[in-house]
Order: C-alpha cells, then structure tokens, then sequence
C-alpha cells in the first residue's frame, strides 16, 4: 500500500508526517514522532498502557489506525506537563507513591485526566471504575486511586487543570 500525508496536533504541536495506512497510532507516535511515554504492551486493548487522548477522550494507541486520527487532537503524557511544571496529576502520582515501576503510570494518568475532566469531583468508587480499563502489576491501586483523589481536590482549590 502507498503512504499518505496525514496531519495531527500531538500535544499542541502540529505534525505532517508520511504514513502506511495500517500504521498503528502508537506505532506512529513511539517509532516516527519518538513520544515513548506511550507504551505498547498487550497490543489488544486490554491494558491501557497506551492510553492517549484524542479530543479529549480516551483511546487505546495500540487498537487504532493512525490515519483514523487524522485532524484530531492527540493528548500523550508528554503533553501533559507545562514545560518544568508538573500536572496535578503528574505532582499527585509522584507524592502519594502511585508510580511504582512507571509502565503504567502514563496511561493510568491521562485515564485520570479524562475523568476529572468530565468529572472534577469523582467519588473513590468513580475513581476505581474509570481506571478499570488500566492493568497494574505492581500495586494494588490504593496509591492510585488516593493520587487520583488528591489531583481531584488540588485541581478543585485552583491548580492547573
């Protein structure tokens, strides 16, 4: 198959790049833009560990076709921050312990963007089930789920959203 031009705005930056149309999203992201926060593990979708946001809502890179994101814009953990200054969520995973090995850490986080997000008030239980889609090895989620509820509150009293 012939490559394409396709067109992005990857964390407020905009890309042209050349594609093969059966290009993975985070095969672009990681092998051609060199965004390695995405990860790539299961390759089915069932992990998380490749979440990103794509105008504004949760995607799995590794089960979506680049070119399907075409003109979207693309939120990956390296867009997260505000050059030196951490996210609030970034600052709550970091105090409260919840990155452990730091494999998941990327997509548990912009899981938890996206929550508070659509919700900055999220109740634990909330907590719990908009991060399901995340696999963890190395936790049992209490540091997570207690950073998550932290960011929540930080954000509520004025930090940056």
């Amino acid at each position: 198959m012939s490559k394409q031009i396709a067109k992005f705005n990857i964390n407020g930056r905009p890309y042209e790049v050349l594609i093969e149309p059966q290009t993975i999203l985070v095969d672009l992201l990681r092998d051609q833009l060199d965004l390695m926060g995405t990860r790539l593990n299961c390759g089915v979708g069932e992990c998380g560990a490749c979440t990103v946001l794509i105008d504004g809502k949760l995607n799995l890179a590794c089960s979506r076709l680049a070119i399907t994101a075409t003109g979207k814009d693309i939120l990956t953990i390296e867009g997260l921050a505000k050059g030196t200054t951490l996210h609030p969520i970034q600052k709550a995973f970091a105090e409260y312990g919840a990155i452990q090995c730091g494999f998941c850490t990327p997509g548990m986080i912009l899981s938890a963007k996206a929550l508070l997000d659509s919700n900055p008030n999220p109740t634990k239980k909330e907590v719990q089930e908009a991060l399901a889609g995340n696999l963890c090895r190395c936790t049992g989620y209490l540091k997570i789920v207690d950073a998550v509820l932290a960011a929540a509150d930080a954000m509520g009293k004025g930090g940056l959203a």
